[in-house]
């Protein structure tokens, strides 16, 4: 079964927008999670813009399911990890003025650093996760490295798919099957949404988990936030 985690950064950046505390981000977590969503994934960065560092410790105790925290592994993001240790942490390379992710980790440049990074959060219980291109290099040096799991970058997909060009899935399913034959789980994220992630899910093998929130807020605009997180329950195979 492929898990849907809930990004909620789009959330906070609402509420940031106005001063105050609403919408509030620890209440809209305990609703997405009773809507059916297996997770709630944020991600905090440095000027904190949306997910501030303290909704990560304020969000802890409120999740049933499970809590994912993506960010570029600085000190400042690796020791909130280290202090909340959610379930799981995706190893993201954010430029510090970056709008949003926009390229997985090269693991052969950077493996010293990710294995130092890896290590540490491992002997403190927490599965890692790194956001990935399909390269299958950077997929094998992911295994290297020590992490759990590979978050596949879907932008290409998303853009891709919008135009027709369905062959570019082939890519990921490819790199999908890599991983699982060296051992590593697979997650994937950014720009999925109700139109691309059926087709997706059913042509990219041993798929674990896909993390879903710009345009899950967006949908829900229409549809309702309830009503879109159970589409998505449904197009992964799932309330059939």
């Amino acid at each position: 079964m492929t898990k849907f985690s809930a990004n909620i950064n789009k959330i906070a950046t609402l509420r940031n927008s106005r001063g105050g505390d609403y919408p509030n981000v620890v209440q809209y977590a305990i609703d997405i999670q009773s809507f059916g969503a297996q997770g709630i994934t944020i991600h905090p960065r440095p000027d904190e813009r949306h997910i501030r560092y303290q909704d990560a410790r304020d969000l802890k105790s409120i999740i049933t399911t499970e809590f994912n925290i993506e960010g570029n592994p600085v000190q400042k993001f690796v020791d909130l990890v280290l202090e909340v240790k959610p379930d799981q942490v995706t190893l993201v390379p954010d430029a510090v003025d970056a709008i949003t992710s926009n390229a997985g980790w090269d693991t052969l440049t950077h493996k010293s650093f990710l294995t130092e990074v890896i290590s540490e959060f491992k002997r403190n219980g927490i599965r890692t996760s790194v956001f990935i291109d399909t390269n299958p290099e950077f997929i094998a040096g992911a295994a290297n490295v020590g992490a759990d799991r590979i978050e596949l970058y879907t932008e290409d997909y998303a853009v891709q798919y919008a135009k027709s060009n369905t062959d570019i899935v082939r890519a990921y399913a490819e790199c999908a099957m890599l991983a699982h034959e060296i051992g590593l789980g697979v997650n994937a994220g950014h720009d999925l949404n109700l139109k691309n992630i059926e087709f997706f899910a059913k042509h990219v093998p041993y798929l674990d988990e896909v993390s879903i929130g710009h345009a899950m807020i967006a949908e829900s605009l229409y549809y309702g936030l309830e009503n879109v997180i159970n589409q998505y329950l449904y197009k992964l195979g799932q309330n059939r």
